[in-house]
């Protein structure tokens, strides 16, 4: 396997990262009831749109196919499975904890990437994406605690 090639895969498994979750915050963006969360979620959803396509484009650089649509063909993957149970719910606060709980799995997948040797642009790249993440994943941390306390 060529360098690149590992770069390449380890940055399209992210881009599949960031595709689910822009389409999972899709989804709980238009179930969610109060306005000010469904517009945050729409936010993060267009994060990940930008995520994505930044790495796309260093996959292209590196000489690569990059990744295109995720691994949401009709069903949700990895920590945003279980977002439709919650949708079904109509609770702001399930949603805002299945939200949570794929962050959780997204911030995984960029501390598994970063241990990959790469190079210091393209890691600066995912350290900063990481960074994001982890004050999404907080912020919605928040949301779940205040939907806890005024229920």
């Amino acid at each position: 396997m060529e360098p690149n090639d590992k770069i390449i895969s380890v940055l399209n498994g992210l881009i599949e990262t960031c595709k689910d979750a822009e389409k999972g915050y899709w989804e709980a963006s238009n179930a969610m009831e109060y306005g000010f969360y469904r517009a945050l979620l729409e936010d993060y959803a267009r994060q990940r749109t930008v995520f994505a396509a930044e790495l796309q484009s260093v996959v292209r650089h590196l000489g690569g196919t990059p990744d295109r649509k995720g691994t949401m063909a009709g069903n949700l993957h990895r920590g945003w499975m279980n977002l439709r149970l919650a949708l079904k719910s109509q609770s702001d606060r399930a949603i805002a904890l299945e939200c949570e709980r794929g962050e959780s799995i997204a911030l995984k997948h960029y501390r598994n990437a970063l241990k990959t040797d790469l190079p210091g642009q393209i890691k600066s790249i995912l350290e900063k994406q990481c960074a994001v993440i982890r004050s999404t994943r907080q912020r919605i941390h928040t949301i779940t605690q205040d939907k806890a306390t005024n229920s």
